[in-house]
This record gives structure tokens, sequence and C-alpha cells, in this order.
């Protein structure tokens, strides 16, 4: 391991000196809250209303419980065992491989730029319903109207980069763990509660039909095998997949991050568990949130819509067809998005401050201000794409796209499966499965689907993320 021979007192001290999680319920809320983010609110209900309701549901669940658990055990274990970020991380455990921590670093600088645009469309709408405004959110035109202006979105995505930046300046302890503990019971009240709500509600349309939540509900938890082809369930099955990256923050630095400021005596099986509970019990209530309510609201119709356009136009028109209460439940709803934006946010900017402190031995000070310099240049970049630098290009997977869009598609399509295949071929053939099975359980915990972990992470997930990847990149088009 390069440098420690030269040195390895200081290496040493370095280490012993960096700051931790206080305790296990910090580390799980902080990485949960990673996990819970934008891709869980808009991108997995429109994926389950789209593949099939309950079908995706099960094909999900258990991808979560083999794939995402072993790139999530990996990140985690790959931070703990060399207590670096990512950038330094892989180059620690093997020199010859430092190429995928520039990768796996890289992601999150893209990232974040566009994240906080995203999370400053949040906050407008939020203050919207906040101030009574709901009604003039649900016209024709309001968001596009908005994206479009000159100053507004620049303005508001950087409030909201400031309130990233303000709690990676807090540090570990008071800054991420302490708003994890204060948010993420918040986060997880509010999606308990809207989730209730949905289920409730039912609306008669202008052709006299009257469609209910639970109707609604239905349709997204039982299986539709009606139509289903081998290649239809390879679709439900990649989309399940890719989603998991969003789902669980793996192959964007962050988890490695993360795992780095785990104590050695830490239970990390539990701890995992922990985590993939928490996200998938967000995820699914993401759906009983969303999909009763927008079909109860608009038919079957309106279930074909995700990301930005499931969000910003079609749940603002179902909260203003709600009456009176919509404006509180649109208020409500969009506090939850903002909190689930914020704290993903964090983790993301986190990966990034804490490579430039191990690589370049900044300060946190000095890393978090030139990662917030940078993000904030990005985010006007991606504000004016939508005006004054306004074009169009088709992307490999035959989608059109702004410059958001592409900034999405490098990080999401192409680097972090890329990142997610290295970090497989790393682990499971070059430094060998036995490398994180010893760091699961060097505190004393069993690791119990030991045998579940060799395969995956050899043979299993390679071969699944090289086929999401050449989907990703237009080259399976049979899928």
């Amino acid at each position: 391991m390069k440098g420690e021979g030269r040195n390895p007192h200081k290496m040493m001290k370095k280490e012993k000196n960096r700051n931790s999680f206080s305790g296990s319920i910090g580390f799980v809320l902080t990485a949960a809250g990673s996990a819970v983010g934008l891709g869980n609110i808009w991108r997995f209900p429109y994926l389950a209303a789209k593949d099939g309701g309950g079908l995706y549901l099960v094909i999900y669940l258990i991808l979560a419980l083999t794939f995402g658990f072993t790139l999530l055990t990996t990140e985690i274990a790959i931070g703990r065992k060399t207590k670096q970020s990512p950038l330094t991380a892989y180059g620690r455990l093997q020199p010859k491989w430092g190429f995928l921590g520039v990768l796996a670093c890289l992601v999150p600088v893209i990232i974040l730029p566009y994240y906080c645009v995203i999370g400053g469309w949040v906050v407008k709408y939020f203050l919207a319903y906040l101030t009574g405004g709901g009604t003039a959110a649900a016209e024709d035109g309001y968001f596009t109207g908005f994206i479009t202006g000159s100053w507004q979105p620049i303005v508001l995505m950087a409030v909201f980069m400031f309130m990233v930046a303000f709690i990676i300046f807090r540090g570990i302890n008071k800054g991420i763990e302490s708003s994890s503990k204060i948010l993420m019971p918040i986060l997880l009240l509010l999606v308990v509660g809207i989730a209730a709500f949905s289920l409730t509600i039912q609306y008669q349309d202008a052709s006299g039909v009257t469609r209910t939540g639970m109707e609604g509900f239905r349709i997204y938890v039982i299986p539709d095998l009606s139509e289903m082809t081998v290649k239809g369930f390879f679709t439900v099955l990649l989309d399940a997949m890719g989603q998991l990256f969003f789902s669980l923050s793996v192959a964007m630095g962050i988890m490695v991050a993360y795992g780095s400021y785990v104590r050695d005596d830490a239970n990390l099986v539990k701890s995992i568990n922990q985590i993939e509970l928490f996200d998938t019990a967000v995820a699914f209530l993401a759906g009983v949130m969303i999909i009763p309510a927008v079909y109860t609201f608009m038919g079957r119709e309106g279930m074909a819509a995700s990301g930005p356009s499931l969000m910003f136009v079609s749940l603002p028109k179902v909260f203003s067809s709600m009456g009176r209460i919509g404006n509180l439940v649109g208020c409500l709803f969009f506090a939850m998005v903002l909190f689930a934006a914020l704290t993903s946010a964090v983790s993301v900017m986190e990966a990034v401050v804490s490579s430039f402190m191990d690589k370049f031995h900044m300060t946190r000070i000095k890393a978090a201000a030139v990662e917030t310099g940078i993000a904030l240049v990005g985010g006007v970049i991606v504000c004016l794409g939508y005006n004054r630098l306004y074009f169009e290009v088709k992307l490999p997977n035959g989608a059109v796209a702004q410059i958001l869009d592409i900034m999405d598609y490098i990080s999401n399509n192409f680097l972090m499966p890329l990142v997610a295949i290295g970090t497989c071929i790393l682990i499971g053939w070059v430094l060998k499965p036995k490398t994180v099975i010893d760091e699961v359980e060097k505190s004393g915990s069993k690791f119990g689907r030991k045998h579940l972990y060799i395969a995956m992470i050899r043979y299993i997930a390679p071969v699944l993320l090289v086929m999401l990847l050449l989907k990703s990149l237009g080259i399976l088009t049979v899928i």
C-alpha cells in the first residue's frame, strides 16, 4: 500500500484522529438519509406503475436483498477498512486500481450541481404551498415558466446549495449526523402520514366515474402479468437494478466515505440490514403516497409521468383537485421532498469534500468551500441550460436531453455502472471476497449472507451490471 511504508506512524495518527459517527443509529440514519432522495420519490413510483406494479416490487425486493446488499456491503467495508474517502480508498487497497477512485469521486462532482438545481425547484414549490399559492402552482406552464426564468432558479439553487454547505461545514457529528437525526424521523412521519391519507381519498371525474385511493393501491401492489414476455421481464429486472443505484446511493463514492467514519467495533451486518430495510420501506411508501393519488384524480394515463413532470406538474394538479386540503397536503409533501433532497445532497457533497481532504490534505472548511464554488458554477450553467444555453441532443439510450439530462446520463447511466463493475472485479477477483468478509466480521458479528455475497460479487452482479451498461449505451437493444 503506497505511502504507508514511508511514514506509518503519521498515517496511523491521522486515521486515529479521523472523525467517526457517534453510534450505529447516527450512521444508519445518515446512510438512509443519503439513500432516501429524489430517486425514491419521483422514479420508483413511475417504474412500479410502468412495470406491472407488484411484479416490479417483488423483483426490486429480491435485488435489494442480493445485488443491492452486495454493493452496499462492499463499499461500506472498503471505507471502514481503508479509513479513506472514495478518491483514495481504492488506491489504498490496490495501488494499480487508484483510477477507480477517481471515477467514483467524479460521479458526485457531476451530480451535486444539478441536484442542487432540482433542490432549488423543490424550495420554490415548498414556498409556493407554504404561502397559499398551490392553485397557481398547478396551472399549465407554471413549472416551465419558472425553470426558463433568468434569475429565480439560480437564486433558489444557491439557497439550497448553501443549506447543504452549512451542514457540511459543521462536520460529521455536529453537521451531518445531527441533521440526519432531526430530519429523518420527521421525513418518515411525513411519508407515512401522506401515504395513509393517499389511501383514503376518492374522486368522481366529469364522466361520472368514481376512483379511490385503494383501487390505485391495488394497481400498485398486485402483479400484472397479463402482457408479460421474456423481454418485458428483463426490462423490469434492469429498471429495478438501475433504481437500486439511486435508492442505496451505491457506485457514487458516498457509502465509501460514510464507511470510513464507522468505528471498527460497530456491527456492520446489523447496520447494513437496517439501511436496506429503511430504504426499501421508504421507496415502497413513496409509491403508496403517489400512485393511489395520481390514479384517483388522473386515472391510469396520469401514472405515465416520471421525474420532474411527475413531481412539479402532475402532483400539483392532484393537490389542486383535492380542494381546500390540497394546499396543506402539497405543503407537507414538498417539505418532505425538501428534507429528502437535503439529506441526499449532503451525502453527495460529503463524498467530494472528504476526498479533497484525504487526497490534498485540506481542512474541512477549505475543501467544503472549494466544492461549494465548483457546484455553484456548475449549478448556474445547468440553470442557464433552460434559457440562454438551451439546446437539445439525442443520447445513446434514445432520450432527448439538455445540460441537466446530459450530466445525469454521464453520471448515472455510464460512470456508476462502470464504477460498480470495477468494484466487483477488484473485490471479487483481484483482492478476493475474503477482504470484505474479514472486515465485516472483525467486530465479532456473523456474516449471515456470506456465500450469497461471494456468488454475487464474483459472478452474478458483474453480468447484470454489464447488461445494464450496454443497455444504457444503446448497445443492448433487445431488452
